[in-house]
């Protein structure tokens, strides 16, 4: 089950083996904390171990699956948490017999990053598997409309897509945010555009975004403040001249494609709502221009790399070739 789909899952009951893998930190975290809620654990000293994965070999992991049929103290339930575990096939054949016959009091929970190599535990029969991956712009839409009402705010669509793409689709981040917006605006606080674009601090991914947004529609005084933004805040000449560079390579990819923003996306490995911006930037400013500006801005980046350019002066070069030319 996709992670929005615990806490209803969670109302039927507590499974005893859950595995809750994906590269989204938050969401695992959460995933830990909505299973020991639906727990109930009062005495969490005693009915709630953690156990790192790697630790689990031998005897030791022979023993950890013997403690697994340990009954609670003063609790109906006992939380086993064991992170980063990633079983061979023998040792899963240890753990299968546990899974196949569990201890009814006991909620094992398998936390994984997913960066290692191990069996398919989401395939194994008997382990509950909450897919913890970065979900798509869509989806945590709806999620953070749900995370602010809960906190007491009213947001748009509008707002909540906005906010999902300034944070980068970061979970965390989001949730940090709208803690924010809940102090700044009060229980029953509207979150628009409007201060979403005021109050949410945006990514670097999406103020590059901005950048080159601003490059494709000759917006010379955003494209300069978007800049200076990022300079202070660490980016070099070289970052910003190359992002260009992909930028544009991207615009001449797409001009010369057909198919749907989805099947232009999935081909390109980018997201659909960028196809269809890129697609309007590469309309607006023709083919031939497009691939005007990809070669010059191609060439500067190569110069600049083999010392033909200092990085300073190829940027520059860049900017008078998208603004000036």
């Amino acid at each position: 089950m996709k992670f929005i789909q615990l806490a209803a899952s969670l109302k039927e009951g507590v499974a005893p083996v859950y595995l809750a893998e994906g590269e989204e930190a938050y969401f695992r975290d959460h995933a830990v904390k909505s299973i020991r809620a639906a727990c109930n654990i009062s005495q969490p000293t005693l009915n709630d171990v953690r156990v790192e994965g790697e630790t689990l070999k031998g005897d030791r992991l022979a023993s950890f699956i013997a403690d697994l049929n340990t009954l609670p103290f003063f609790d109906e339930k006992r939380l086993v948490r064991v992170y980063e575990f990633y079983p061979a096939e023998r040792e899963w054949e240890q753990l299968a017999a546990y899974v196949k016959d569990p201890s009814p009091t006991t909620a094992l929970v398998i936390v994984n990053s997913g960066k290692k190599s191990g069996v398919d535990l989401k395939r194994k029969s008997g382990v509950t598997y909450v897919d913890c991956s970065r979900e798509s712009e869509e989806t945590l839409s709806k999620w953070l409309f749900g995370v602010m009402r809960r906190a007491g705010l009213r947001v748009d669509a509008d707002a909540a897509a906005l906010m999902v793409r300034y944070c980068a689709q970061d979970a965390a981040r989001m949730r940090t945010e709208t803690e924010k917006l809940r102090l700044l605006l009060g229980d029953g606080g509207s979150v628009t555009r409007e201060v979403v674009e005021r109050e949410v601090a945006k990514d670097t991914e999406y103020k590059i975004y901005e950048l080159t947004q601003a490059a494709s529609r000759r917006n010379y005084s955003a494209f300069s403040e978007i800049l200076h933004d990022l300079m202070e805040k660490g980016f070099d000449e070289y970052a910003a001249l190359s992002a260009l560079s992909s930028h544009y390579r991207t615009l001449y990819e797409i001009s010369g494609m057909g198919g749907s923003d989805a099947e232009i996306a999935a081909a390109l490995g980018i997201k659909p709502y960028a196809v269809q911006k890129n697609r309007e930037a590469a309309a607006r400013l023709g083919r031939a221009r497009v691939k005007s500006l990809y070669s010059r801005l191609y060439e500067l980046c190569a110069g600049s790399r083999s010392g033909v350019y200092t990085k300073s002066g190829a940027l520059l070069a860049a900017v008078a070739k998208i603004f000036f030319d």
